[in-house]
């Protein structure tokens, strides 16, 4: 009897290796079944590099060109309900903006004043935004001008030092109106706050010695491209005593008051145009339209998109 419990006990025994086996055991018998614990264990394959397409790559790079819609043969604008309202009131996003000639502009502005019992004197702003973008990602520099406007807008004249050490050129520079004439002496008295002027201008042989006013001055430091620096002074005087200065801001935008709002029509409009062209003057050769974008307020009144090109000279036509 227990040699019969032992031959039974020895063939299930049996019976579960051979289950075991088929299930997930090794189809193999003569090596051992049992592995060093400290060998790395591979579940899964490795996955094999692929090679990169160039092609796909530079199609990737290039960035899709934006597409730009001609709403002129359309019989409403991309994107909006008409081209022009027709009830008085209306919601502005459903229809393209508004954008005036110039003198209907101004005239705008002089019924808002009256309308609205605001300062007749107010300032007169414009709002340019430039196109500074140029071929191979460069852009234009952002630059600093002075332009002579033919009706002024301040009723005092800036004051002006002139920095030279001859005397004969400080002679004449008191007597073109200038607030300070000198040489190196002048220095220490603009770093104390003994004199402050609106502007300075030198002649050349002067910056060298000036070097120690560049952080007090900084944008008023007299440099070439701004025209404060030069041999003629009577000419740099009559610039910057009555000149107008804008500049541009944040990459691309000039914000400038180019009048009162008390002025004439034909005075204000006479003001913009001419800070326009001057603005356009800094434009590089070969290049399209330079001014994307204006816009006209007053201190106190909404702003007014306007067509600049209604002030620009029209570019003369090639002959044939």
């Amino acid at each position: 009897m227990s040699h019969y419990l032992a031959f039974s006990f020895f063939s299930v025994l049996a019976g579960c290796q051979q289950q075991l086996l088929r299930a997930g055991g090794p189809a193999y018998t003569g090596a051992s079944q049992t592995a060093p614990k400290n060998l790395p264990v591979r579940t899964f394959a490795a996955v094999k590099a692929l090679k990169k397409d160039k092609k796909q790559d530079a199609e990737k790079d290039t960035k899709k060109e934006k597409r730009v819609i001609d709403d002129k043969d359309r019989h409403k604008p991309y994107g909006k309900t008409a081209w022009v309202p027709v009830d008085d009131v209306y919601i502005m996003r459903y229809y393209p903006r508004t954008t005036y000639g110039v003198e209907d502009a101004i005239c705008m502005l002089k019924n808002f004043q009256r309308l609205d019992f605001t300062p007749h004197n107010q300032p007169v702003y414009i709002d340019l935004k430039l196109n500074m973008k140029l071929e191979k990602k460069k852009k234009v520099d952002p630059f600093v001008s002075m332009v002579h406007v033919p009706h002024r807008i301040k009723t005092e004249m800036n004051q002006v030092v002139v920095f030279t050490e001859d005397p004969n050129q400080a002679k004449v520079a008191q007597e073109n109106g200038a607030a300070f004439a000198g040489g190196a002496e002048l220095i220490q008295a603009i770093l104390d706050d003994e004199i402050s002027a609106d502007f300075f201008v030198a002649v050349p042989e002067m910056l060298p010695k000036l070097l120690p006013l560049k952080n007090k001055l900084r944008k008023r430091f007299p440099k070439g491209n701004r025209g404060s620096v030069g041999i003629n002074i009577p000419k740099m005087l009559a610039l910057f005593k009555t000149g107008h200065e804008y500049m541009v801001e944040s990459d691309c935008f000039i914000r400038t008051q180019i009048a009162t709002l008390d002025m004439p029509k034909e005075n204000i409009l006479a003001n913009l145009q001419a800070i326009l062209i001057d603005v356009c003057s800094h434009r590089p050769a070969n290049m399209g339209p330079f001014i994307e974008r204006a816009i006209i307020a007053s201190h106190t009144s909404e702003a007014l998109w306007f067509r600049s090109e209604d002030v620009l000279p029209k570019p003369a036509e090639e002959k044939e």
